[in-house]
């Protein structure tokens, strides 16, 4: 019996694709999960590394992860819906933890609690993310966590999506606190950019895509981080000086980067990959 539907949008992902699959599928009843992976335009080997790991594979020339979403969603069979990123791990037992949640009827969307893998994060990269994630643990729901899960009534709130680039920022606004909920015994484990260059992008695309989020009428986001907060994680003792002090300047850095990309315009807006996170 299928419990779930786990669509997969993946661009030129071969070499953590294999990874995604595994780690999703091992300890699988058979049939258990219908999983889709969506390859678009992609000019590797995703689409037969997907296939060789049993998934349902949709290949399409059009690129874009709205696009990927949107068709791998028109091919899903059954409800609830899982929606994984292919750089993230989730395993079968997380899944069946985000199934039940659903099932009880007291929220309409739900998210694991993600992991961060940090090897081979420069010492910079890694202090300005372990400062990130205190401050962003509070709030973090669905956005964030490269997996979102939805019910019936909660696909039918997002769907179709807009074309935007923070899907999962989209579907994390469409929701009240109650609505939503991080399911704590769910797990997956996410791989952060690896350098101080590769997080500053990452950064001023997220500040992008929020400044466009905005645009398409989604609701407000729950605040953003203050400086009273970094003070009391110093003061607190859980991060030290230097930590606040490198987290400082890859904030400083990513908005100058997101204000000299908005003043330009053009296709900074398109969906890109983090290659530092992948290993290449």
């Amino acid at each position: 019996m299928t419990i779930a539907c786990v669509v997969i949008p993946a661009h030129n992902e071969e070499q953590v694709i294999g990874r995604c699959l595994a780690a999703l599928l091992t300890g699988a009843e058979p049939g258990e999960l219908d999983v889709i992976v969506v390859a678009n335009a992609c000019a590797d080997r995703t689409a037969e590394v997907a296939r060789a790991a049993g998934a349902r594979v949709i290949e399409t020339p059009i690129p874009g992860k709205g696009n990927a979403l949107a068709l791998g969603d028109e091919a899903c069979l059954a409800f609830p819906r899982v929606y994984l990123d292919a750089d993230v791990d989730l395993s079968v037992e997380s899944v069946r933890l985000l199934v039940a949640t659903l099932a009880d009827g007291t929220v309409a969307a739900c998210a694991p609690v993600p992991e961060f893998d940090r090897t081979a994060v420069s010492t910079v990269a890694a202090r300005f993310q372990r400062v990130h994630e205190l401050l962003m643990a509070p709030r973090r729901g669905l956005a964030g966590v490269g997996v979102y899960a939805l019910g019936p009534a909660g696909h039918d709130r997002v769907f179709p999506l807009p074309d935007v680039l923070a899907d999962d920022g989209w579907v994390h606004r469409s929701f009240a606190e109650h609505e939503r909920r991080s399911v704590a015994g769910a797990r997956c484990v996410v791989r952060p950019a690896r350098t101080v260059a590769a997080v500053v992008r990452r950064r001023a695309r997220v500040r992008l895509a929020n400044r466009q989020l905005e645009g398409v009428g989604a609701a407000p986001a729950d605040g953003s981080i203050s400086p009273r907060e970094l003070v009391g994680l110093v003061w607190s003792g859980r991060v030290s000086m230097v930590d606040a002090g490198c987290f400082a300047f890859v904030l400083l850095c990513d908005r100058v980067l997101a204000k000299w990309r908005g003043l330009r315009g053009g296709n900074d807006m398109a969906w890109s990959t983090d290659l530092t996170s992948r290993g290449q």
